[in-house]
């Protein structure tokens, strides 16, 4: 079994097919549920999120994963196959573990280093958890990513660039309106970009930040927290605030539009001679791109924002190129340990044989002598365990050390092998040893994956 990835992201693929592709709620658990059905395809998870697309599997056959991963993502998109494949990109094994690790680092977001890919990653984890599409060999990548990407933004602060895209969109606001000191802003949506978005209003001196949200509460909230005059309002009183707005900006998990032309024309807005600027996060987009065309209104979405190029300003590319190293090290530590682990079952079979051997000769000695004394008996029971354990000691210990590099599982084929071991017997004791509730999280389930790159990978992804 190895690693898969399949996948299309900001970086492969326009904003419409990316839109077209998306998947959240119920399909998503269809789609979750129709990979893991999937010939060829023993666990899945899905990673959904407004820039990416990503499905993970652990496949027998690589050719056969991708052609019913991409023609599920087709289907389930609307977009025609062909259309589709010319944006996918694949990663698989070793190249596979590295892309999970780099996107839960935030190195293949649209705003590099930004800390919300951990929760969507922590989210698509739960979802194949609760959902039975969860095996070992994805348990313990996904878990390990966690902590990868965790790890990155303790000692790089990369998450920090995550403002960038606030800024980045607020500066070209104020290009179109002015200082954005004395402005009326309306925030749509109560996440963490909004929360950001809000917040950076008040430092810069906002007349009102006026907050909306689908859970009023979340609103409230983040109103209060502002050392601005705000106030929290009902998803149903966004007309009203959307025609006495001068910066709109909106970042919401709707699947449809938010925001429309036809909504800000019934208000007047276009006609009454005042400048308005709407600052769109969203992917799928929540402000129809109509209303540009309306006189006095500008409209930035996430496609208008050179935020890669920003992001890594705002950061530098030292902190870059530091995550980077920790990916790297954190892929050759995981793997090794895998590798390690692979041969384990292989280790126990062979001693759990040797057991049975000392066993029934033992017992063959006790019928042929039944008159020899227990001490006796002790005595040359633990001899010929110890003789036994010395033996195994050295090959087993080496086997291990062995499997940690790469192609490292041939030598617990070559132990099977010497030892005449039955095929089955090592599987039997990984599979006794599966329990995706307890595993530990380091690499430690993880069989062995080949340093090969089979398949062409092309780049890609996440806010």
């Amino acid at each position: 079994m190895s690693i898969l990835v399949v996948g299309l992201s900001h970086r492969s693929a326009p904003v419409a097919v990316l839109e077209q592709a998306s998947v959240a709620g119920d399909d998503l658990v269809k789609l979750l549920h129709a990979v893991h059905d999937s010939a060829n395809i023993a666990e899945a998870a899905i990673v959904s999120t407004c820039n990416r697309v990503e499905i993970y599997a652990v496949v027998d056959k690589f050719h056969g994963g991708v052609s019913a991963i991409s023609e599920l993502l087709a289907l389930h998109s609307g977009v025609p196959l062909d259309d589709l494949a010319r944006h996918l990109y694949v990663h698989y094994e070793e190249r596979a573990v590295q892309h999970v690790f780099a996107v839960a680092c935030g190195l293949e977001s649209m705003v590099v280093g930004e800390g919300q890919i951990l929760g969507q990653i922590r989210q698509a984890f739960k979802l194949a958890k609760d959902e039975g599409t969860l095996g070992r060999d994805l348990h313990d990548v996904l878990q390990q990513s966690l902590r990868v990407g965790k790890r990155a933004h303790h000692e790089t602060g990369i998450d920090k660039a995550g403002a960038s895209l606030v800024s980045v969109g607020l500066d070209v606001a104020a290009r179109h309106l002015g200082p954005l000191d004395g402005v009326r802003a309306l925030v749509v949506g109560a996440g963490s970009m909004s929360s950001l978005a809000a917040a950076t209003l008040s430092r810069a001196g906002a007349r009102e930040v006026v907050v909306a949200n689908r859970t009023h509460g979340r609103a409230v909230r983040l109103a209060e927290s502002l050392d601005v005059p705000s106030r929290a309002i009902e998803l149903s009183a966004l007309d009203v605030a959307l025609a006495d707005a001068d910066l709109v900006v909106s970042c919401t998990g709707a699947t449809g539009l938010v925001v429309t032309a036809g909504q800000l024309t019934a208000r007047g807005v276009g006609d009454d001679g005042r400048r308005r600027f709407f600052l769109d996060l969203a992917l799928p987009h929540d402000v129809e791109r109509a209303v540009r065309d309306l006189d006095g209104v500008e409209l930035a979405g996430l496609d208008d924002l050179r935020t890669e190029q920003e992001a890594a300003k705002a950061i530098g590319p030292a902190a870059v190129d530091a995550v980077r190293r920790i990916v790297c090290e954190e892929v050759e530590a995981f793997l090794s340990a895998a590798r390690a682990a692979a041969v384990a079952p292989t280790v126990v079979a062979l001693r759990s044989m040797a057991a049975e051997v000392v066993d029934a000769e033992l017992s063959r000695l006790a019928g042929r002598l039944p008159d020899l004394g227990d001490r006796a008996r002790g005595e040359i029971e633990q001899t010929v365990r110890r003789v036994v354990d010395k033996l195994l000691h050295a090959p087993t210990v080496r086997v291990k050390e062995l499997a940690s590099a790469p192609g490292g599982d041939s030598y617990a084929d070559a132990l099977r092998e010497l030892f005449d071991l039955d095929p089955k017997a090592p599987e039997a004791v990984a599979r006794a040893d599966v329990n995706v509730e307890t595993v530990n999280a380091s690499a430690a389930g993880v069989r062995a994956v080949s340093a090969r790159d089979t398949a062409p990978a092309r780049e890609g992804d996440e806010t």
